[in-house]
């Protein structure tokens, strides 16, 4: 057990970490964002005579296509042509997990927003023009939008999943607890800055070069050459970096680039489709919202000894990704804790929404706010707090998890100790119950949400990745990856790795665009594995390079190569420095013919699963940590603020803190918003009423938390981590789960007769609805 740290202790720990951030490389883009001269899809220096398009889509969620007139669209002045579903000359398909989804509408259409033809004319303007000419008659069909409806209709994407672990029938009888009930978690709008879009043109012998904003470039050129009918070496998909992507652009970003393509197939010319953001919003599909009950159970003294879940997740109108996100839901449906006995199943629901895709944590979330919620309510009613079954049940070393895997190297405990020991909790919470007691018009409340996330792709063949390295004539090197750079700094970190192996200076290392021609048939930049993926790919194949450069070395210098090392671009035999310099080392290379390139391949070692049985070892490792929120509500408006956030969290041996400290905050406050203030909201006929951003609100600078504290697990990391330094992209969005729950202990205070409620985002609405709220009783 730690001892709780004085004020002295907490501050010097802090200032530690900001020393730290303070020597941390900074991100790459840092200094061409701020003058903003970073390079988008937009920004892209079009050919001349290059075609603008705008998508014609469904102004219904469901129905039959009875007629559509596209003649005065197509006699408007400056329309080249409009393209539909007869002008494919491959297939109509862009499933990627399941073929249900086409490019374009044939004879019905799904939801509102479904594509149904592509506009291409010679500016934007003439083609939104041409837009509002086109006549369509559509017959309505019944329109499903929750997954309660289409669960009792029978509507499902796929056969319903369950993960079983123990015998919970037999458990629940031997419970001195046992709870039940029912949550609902909403979708949440990507909202990346740069919006969906694509630049295709075309090239010699029949090629096309698409320049898209995705994070999957194998998935646009794969499904660009099925569309198009011809062999994919016929395709390149270049990326040079989204504003943005969240997941919203692992899939969903491949129709826009394949309708580009098409169009520049027909007319072998430039066409550029950039989405506005009314389009984008309209068309696209969001985190899935979850509809789940559940049942808890729980001895006396605390642990819990049974859990069942039905999570039925609304996938929209196509699969998409959402069997695998559903999938991700029951790899995490008992978050932190280890309970022996649950049964936990998942249905995707078909409905008339724009199909649901990747988001942040990719299911992962809506599974951890059920048990969560669980918890709230069995503490509620037994009359303790939530941090005592929590605290009660946290994961061990050689714990089982549902899906078989042993878990190994577990922090759950080790960060949920070490945030009591830094933050000392029982101070805080006799603070929030001071401050209740002597104010009636604002209310605090507190709660602590500790997070177990796994990371791999949960589809094991995904896990793989290849890196290109040069080194050039003069000593400086080239790398060309996978990874695509969305704002979370893996360009930054892939050249920390080529710097530190060669021991040569960051100006003198490029990363290169993301290219399917030079680095072929890849995984998406996701599941946070990214950088570790891609990151172990370079690093073999920089030590590739350098056990041949080693090997020059030691024969000039009459050594063996085990004696010889790089550092600071010169070359030592063992720690004595020699006059041997790395740009004559490269040339010395060059005149002996050694190879200084070097493609090298990893695949992640020992994950497996297997679907049949559900059980497996999915993930290379977790990630671990514990934040405790703290928040005020006004008990008269009904809106709240965060007074501060602090965390723990396992980041590994973290390889760029500055980074990954950026990454734990902009995670934390999209769960944030998921949870309190972004509302997701269609009408009864499946249209969008959340379409705006005045319609739409994420939390901007005056709704973040006042106070953000993270200090980093002490740990050894994992060595299956890049340099043992752990993923940090999606984990942290989990801690914003706890504002939740921050909200509605507040809300108790204030009003004994509030019947707790697990509907999320708890917007100030609903806020000021349970503060008044009367017991039916």
């Amino acid at each position: 057990m730690h001892k709780n740290k004085s004020n002295n202790e907490l501050e010097s720990q802090l200032d530690a970490v900001s020393i730290a951030l303070k020597k941390s490389i900074k991100n790459l883009d840092s200094y061409t964002h701020v003058r903003g001269e970073s390079l988008y899809v937009d920004d892209v220096n079009i050919r001349q005579g290059t075609f603008h398009a705008v998508v014609f889509d469904s102004p219904k969620a469901h129905g039959k296509i009875k007629s559509v007139d596209y003649s005065k669209a197509e006699a408007l002045e400056g329309v080249e042509r409009i393209f539909t579903y007869k002008d494919i000359p491959g297939k109509n398909q862009i499933g990627g997990i399941i073929p249900d989804e086409p490019l374009f509408a044939e004879d019905e259409v799904h939801f509102w927003g479904m594509p149904i033809a592509l506009i291409v004319a010679e500016t934007e303007f003439i083609a939104r023009k041409a837009r509002d000419l086109i006549e369509i008659e559509i017959e309505e069909l019944p329109v499903i939008t929750t997954g309660k409806q289409a669960k009792e209709k029978g509507s499902l994407i796929t056969k319903p999943r369950s993960f079983v672990l123990g015998d919970p029938e037999k458990a629940f009888k031997d419970c001195e607890y046992v709870f039940e009930g029912e949550t609902f978690s909403n979708g949440q709008e990507h909202l990346y800055i740069e919006a969906q879009g694509a630049y295709a043109e075309p090239l010699e012998n029949g090629t096309i070069k698409i320049t898209s904003s995705t994070q999957g470039p194998t998935a646009v050129q794969r499904t660009t050459a099925q569309v198009l009918g011809v062999a994919m070496h016929k395709i390149e998909v270049d990326v040079t970096r989204l504003g943005g992507g969240f997941g919203g652009k692992e899939d969903q970003a491949t129709p826009w680039a394949v309708m580009a393509a098409l169009a520049t197939y027909h007319l072998n010319q430039s066409v550029k489709l950039i989405l506005n953001r009314h389009d984008d919003l309209r068309m696209t599909g969001k985190r899935h919202p979850y509809e789940s009950t559940y049942k808890i159970g729980l001895s006396k003294d605390l642990k819990i000894l049974a859990y069942e879940a039905e999570f039925l997740q609304n996938a929209g109108a196509a699969a998409d990704l959402s069997p695998a996100v559903a999938e991700r839901t029951l790899f995490h449906a008992t978050n932190s804790y280890y309970v022996p006995n649950v049964n936990v199943t998942v249905a995707s629901c078909k409905t008339n929404l724009p199909p649901n895709t990747a988001f942040r944590g990719f299911g992962g979330p809506q599974g951890m706010f059920v048990i969560e919620s669980a918890i709230a309510k069995a503490a509620h009613d037994i009359g303790v707090t939530p941090r005592a079954i929590q605290e009660a049940n946290l994961l061990d070393e050689n714990d089982v998890f549902s899906y078989g895997q042993i878990a190994k190297k577990v922090e759950a405990k080790n960060s949920w100790e070490s945030v009591k020991s830094i933050y000392n909790i029982e101070a805080i919470e006799r603070e929030v119950e001071e401050f209740n007691n002597s104010n009636s018009a604002y209310k605090k409340g507190m709660a602590l949400m500790p997070i177990c996330f796994g990371i791999s792709f949960t589809n094991t063949p995904m896990n793989h990745a290849r890196a290109l390295v040069h080194i050039y004539l003069d000593g400086s090197v080239g790398i060309s990856t996978a990874a695509v750079e969305m704002g979370q700094g893996v360009n930054t970190k892939m050249m920390q790795i080529a710097a530190n192996v060669f021991s040569v200076p960051y100006e003198k290392i490029k990363i290169e665009t993301t290219n399917t021609t030079r680095v072929a048939n890849t995984s998406p930049s996701a599941a946070s594995s990214t950088a570790d993926l891609n990151g172990k790919a370079t690093l073999k194949a920089c030590n590739a390079l350098l056990k041949r450069l080693k090997t020059v070395a030691a024969t000039y210098l009459k050594v063996t190569p085990e004696q010889i090392t790089l550092k600071d671009e010169f070359v030592y035999i063992k720690a004595k420095k020699t006059q041997l310099e790395w740009t004559q080392l490269i040339s010395m290379a060059m005149l002996e013919r050694v190879a200084l390139t070097e493609n090298a391949h990893y695949a992640t070692p020992e994950i497996h699963f297997d679907k049949t049985r559900e059980k497996g070892h999915p993930f290379a490792y977790h990630v671990y940590g514990t934040a405790i929120i703290t928040t005020t509500v006004d008990c008269t408006r009904g809106t709240y603020k965060f007074d501060s956030v602090k965390i723990v969290h396992d980041y590994g041996k973290s390889m760029s803190k500055g980074i990954d400290l950026g990454q734990v905050e902009g995670a934390l406050v999209q769960g944030i918003g998921w949870m309190t203030m972004e509302e997701i909201a269609y009408n009864d006929e499946g249209k969008l009423l959340s379409n705006a951003l005045s319609t739409y609100k994420i939390p901007d600078i005056f709704s973040v938390p006042k106070i953000v504290e993270t200090v980093p697990l002490e740990t050894k990391g994992h060595e299956l981590a890049i340099l043992k330094s752990k993923a940090v992209g999606e984990p942290p969005l989990m801690y914003g789960i706890g504002a939740y729950f921050a909200i509605q202990n507040a809300i108790k205070a204030f009003n004994p007769n509030y019947d707790l409620k697990f509907h999320a985002p708890i917007t100030p609405e609903k806020v000021l609805m349970g503060l008044y709220e009367k017991n039916n009783i």
